[in-house]
């Protein structure tokens, strides 16, 4: 557990000394009249998404495979006690996220009832209901109160048969009460736990996730919440091995949720203990696990080493009786390096990408030019030094530079027009995603939807409506093809004019919306598929399903509509940011001029002057380069040189 705090510590302190640089780099921008509104919404959206990032780990399992005896191990164990219930039996009886909620007045219970699965609103929508939940406040000075209120996760009800099917459940995977028909169902359709925990103040958040009955009757979770986890744990029983009720939720709710990243999926095989003590010694024991292990990696069509074997059992009661012994020989270090290196380290390697290059790039050119601008420094002491330097080769100088100004005056007027051409360029490309223009495909959808009495032709209608928005996309992609190359030629004739100072256009990428609009169509087919029975026009779970996939697409759109604007916004960016340095280093260069010119000012006082102004660049210079350099360094895992290296399966 020490392990995973530091990673985790680590990668948040990292993150904030990023949005700090960010920041600092903002105001050097302003003091140095180098600001401009692109520039600033660019750093600022960097800003934004550092501060929403975060981690969220997925466990998932059928029932009684320890997924939430393993969270109590992993983050929960120094309360000296089972926080979590996870008796042997059903225990988490609807899907739990656990997370820090810095805004709420202490830690807390939400409980949303499972009647309103009746409803077709989604969870996201129930979420912006607070008073539809039961809320419970929790004391965490008493873990042994906190407990007792946490198990109401797995309370039940007694429905009948026809009343469990409304609400979206298989009766043949319901526990029958009796002969009169009736089932115990969960009492509770979702759970929302805040407390406050190292790891969860620091942006970490665990999701929960019943079996398989629960997961097919809330197409939320395959479709939304375990694509957004940065890692999906799936267990299995190291005794076992994969049986049929885990391949058919691998298959049909697990695997297709992250069909698009594979290297997200581990599988956790739980419970080593119980072949402890096993006639056959260590030797064979740990041979008996291996096999296991192999065979489960073929079934799951995962790499061995994304096989964990452990014992959530034993690393909780190590933990809480400070037994080391037990804890190591619980196995448990594998998957918190797991957790700590690979996963973290994932996330470092994404902002690495999307935010320190950006920023990078822009502290690197900001850095050349206070370069430049001593450069120019330098040439004037030449000048002055040069005692016989006549007036006229002054003139003469000075007629050059202010040539050269004119010119990148006139590259400022014609980048103003070329981004009058993408002002009206940019509503031929937002319209293709308006929301007004998903909204009417999401009418003509609903409507179909509603008409259709089958199942055939529930399936159609989310078929025609994928086929609509990916044509838009489609239209968009090549909309955004004819745009980068409009915009590649204007980059080009810069790199021309300026073969010391090339740039590279900024590229508008639709493709990848393109890839995860059809990705999702793939997940909302495979649960098509294995929801059919269910999916009828007068089914609360069919039009909570399209509810589903409509706040997904809506989602995805709104992401590609916000590229849009922000490829807009900043396509000229770098061009602009270029051209009006260089046009103020020439109006420095001007004025030097200008004083050397005049005669009431000595050599001696020219050169106290050019001083002043070289110190001053030398300021910002220091500055900037420090900020280059806090920003460009190494994220947490990479300046330790860690490498994962998962254990095979042993035993004590």
């Amino acid at each position: 557990m020490e392990r995973l705090f530091r990673h985790v510590d680590a990668y948040a302190t990292w993150k904030a000394e990023l949005d700090t640089q960010l920041g600092r780099y903002r105001d050097w921008l302003q003091r140095n009249r180098l600001a401009s509104p692109a520039l600033d919404a660019a750093l600022a959206s960097c800003q934004s998404e550092l501060q929403a990032d975060g981690i969220t780990l997925a466990f998932a399992g059928e029932f009684s495979r320890g997924k939430t005896e393993l969270i109590n191990a992993l983050f929960f164990a120094d309360y000296g006690q089972r926080m979590l219930p996870s008796q042997a039996g059903r225990t988490t009886m609807c899907p739990t996220e656990i997370f820090h909620d810095a805004g709420a007045d202490g830690p807390y219970l939400q409980l949303l009832p499972i009647d309103s699965r009746l409803d077709e609103r989604s969870l996201a929508a129930w979420r912006k209901t607070p008073e539809a939940w039961q809320r419970f406040a929790l004391d965490d000075r008493h873990p042994d109160a906190m407990a007792a209120l946490l198990a109401k996760v797995t309370e039940t009800r007694e429905v009948e048969t026809a009343a469990a099917v409304q609400l979206g459940f298989d009766p043949e995977q319901l526990e029958q009460l009796d002969s009169a028909g009736l089932v115990s169902i969960p009492a509770w359709r979702h759970a929302l736990i805040s407390i406050d925990h190292p790891l969860l103040r620091q942006g970490l958040r665990i999701l929960d996730t019943p079996g398989l009955n629960a997961l097919g009757a809330e197409p939320e979770l395959t479709l939304s919440l375990l694509p957004h986890a940065q890692a999906v744990l799936f267990l299995i029983g190291a005794d076992t091995g994969v049986t049929a009720s885990d391949l058919a939720l691998w298959e049909q709710c697990v695997k297709p949720s992250l069909g698009d990243a594979p290297e997200r999926l581990f599988a956790v095989m739980n419970k080593i203990d119980s072949l402890w003590d096993d006639l056959g010694g260590v030797a064979h024991v740990a041979q008996s696990l291996e096999n296991v292990r192999q065979a489960s990696a073929r079934q799951l069509a995962l790499p061995a080493e994304h096989i964990l074997p452990l014992s959530a059992k034993q690393a909780l009661l190590g933990k809480v009786r400070g037994d080391l012994e037990l804890l190591a020989r619980s196995q448990l270090d594998s998957l918190e390096q797991l957790l700590a290196e690979r996963i973290v380290g994932a996330r470092e390697r994404l902002l690495q990408q999307r935010i320190v290059q950006q920023a990078s790039g822009l502290l690197g050119a900001s850095r050349t030019l206070i370069e430049q601008r001593l450069e120019a420094i330098r040439a004037q002491y030449a000048q002055l030094a040069d005692e016989e330097l006549p007036g006229a080769g002054l003139e003469l100088q000075t007629a050059r530079t202010r040539q050269e100004y004119d010119q990148y005056h006139r590259r400022l007027l014609d980048l103003r027009t070329t981004q009058n051409m993408l002002a009206g360029q940019r509503k031929l490309l937002t319209d293709l995603v308006a929301s007004e223009r998903l909204d009417a495909h999401l009418d003509t959808a609903r409507r179909e939807f509603r008409s259709s009495l089958t199942t055939v032709g529930i399936n159609q209608s989310i078929a025609r409506f994928f086929r609509v928005v990916e044509h838009d996309l489609l239209a968009l992609d090549n909309e955004a093809d004819r745009a980068n190359k409009v915009l590649g030629a204007v980059y080009q004739r810069h790199n021309v004019e300026n073969p010391l100072h090339p740039l590279e256009a900024p590229r508008l990428r639709i493709r990848p919306y393109v890839r995860e609009l059809r990705q999702l169509q793939l997940k909302t087919e495979e649960v098509q598929r294995q929801v059919k029975t269910l999916l009828t026009e007068q089914s609360a779970l069919a039009r909570r399903f399209f509810a589903t996939v409509a706040q997904e697409v809506q989602a995805l759109q709104e992401g590609a509509h916000a590229q849009v604007l922000r490829w807009n916004d900043g396509a000229l960016t770098p061009l602009v940011q270029h051209t009006r340095e260089q046009k103020q280093l020439l109006e420095t260069s001007m004025l030097a001029l200008k004083q050397l010119t005049q005669q009431n000012l000595n050599s001696q006082e020219q050169v106290r002057r050019l001083q002043v102004h070289e110190d001053v660049l030398h300021g910002q210079l220091s500055e900037v380069s420090d900020m280059l350099k806090q920003i460009s360094r190494p994220a947490p895992s990479q300046r330790h040189d860690n490498v994962v290296a998962l254990p095979l399966a042993r035993v004590g």
